[in-house]
């Protein structure tokens, strides 16, 4: 089984870019970020024509993720429990029904800036309750994929310039002790399990030529619990879709699972 994350950043400005990757990849089920439609106004007739389901948790103009899978989708949830009064569409997860079941999380963790500040603020509580989110699942002892864009800088080896992030909401200390928290529940990052060499990135500005000049971060994601580590078989980062037509400013990153 083939999972991807891909950060669009526009369904309307991607819907040429990322059927063209899609029918390049063949990924079994993509969870997608920032597709910034409703949910009526997402294009699904094209990715259905494909072969997909579409499954989508939308918000006007910001935000909003969708889940496409070529396999069954079961027991679909929208939105990341433990704030009724959250308003904004970042969270969708389904069961993926391949020849094992994998429940996958698809996500789009906020920014935070500018830190300090209320969207910080909020970015430290969202990660909170996405840990107790995935903590109510794992004794579920299914595999589980939460992968998205994390808006987090793990490790210094993961940017360019890391010295340039240093007072930015993606790098700053609690925003990496939060994810590594979420590391410590027993999730294995799927990336670095596979490669741990420096230079690695998943997205690059579109100013001052930071794509031409590689002057990347990482901050897509995968997490896998240990039921889903123990299936992973890959896990890479497709550099070259930022190099295409009207590109995203993010790339897809992918793992393939015995499943």
């Amino acid at each position: 089984m083939k999972i991807a994350t891909f950060n669009i950043n526009g369904i309307k400005a991607r819907i040429e870019a990322l059927p063209a990757w899609l029918a390049a990849a063949n990924p079994d089920v993509v969870c997608l970020q920032e597709i910034k439609s409703v949910d009526e106004g997402f294009p699904r007739e094209v990715f259905e024509g494909m072969g997909y389901r579409v499954e989508t948790h939308g918000q006007k103009s910001f935000n909003g993720v969708a889940i496409l899978s070529k396999l069954p989708l079961e027991d679909v949830v929208r939105g990341l429990p433990g704030d009724d009064a959250d308003e904004q569409a970042r969270w969708i997860e389904a069961t993926v029904v391949g020849a094992k079941a994998v429940r996958v999380c698809g996500l789009y963790l906020p920014n935070g800036n500018p830190a300090p500040g209320p969207k910080y603020d909020y970015k430290l509580a969202w990660m909170a309750r996405m840990q107790a989110r995935v903590k109510s699942l794992l004794p579920l002892e299914e595999p589980l994929v939460c992968c998205g864009d994390y808006n987090v800088i793990p490790q210094a080896e993961d940017a360019a310039k890391p010295e340039l992030w240093t007072e930015d909401a993606l790098y700053l200390p609690q925003s990496r002790a939060a994810f590594r928290r979420l590391l410590n529940l027993g999730l294995t990052e799927a990336f670095r399990a596979r490669n741990q060499s420096p230079g690695q990135y998943s997205f690059w500005d579109y100013q001052a030529g930071a794509w031409e000049r590689n002057n990347g971060i990482r901050i897509d994601h995968l997490l896998l619990s240990p039921q889903a580590a123990d299936l992973l078989q890959d896990c890479q980062i497709d550099k070259q879709v930022r190099a295409g037509d009207k590109p995203s400013d993010h790339v897809p990153v992918w793992i393939e699972l015995d499943a």
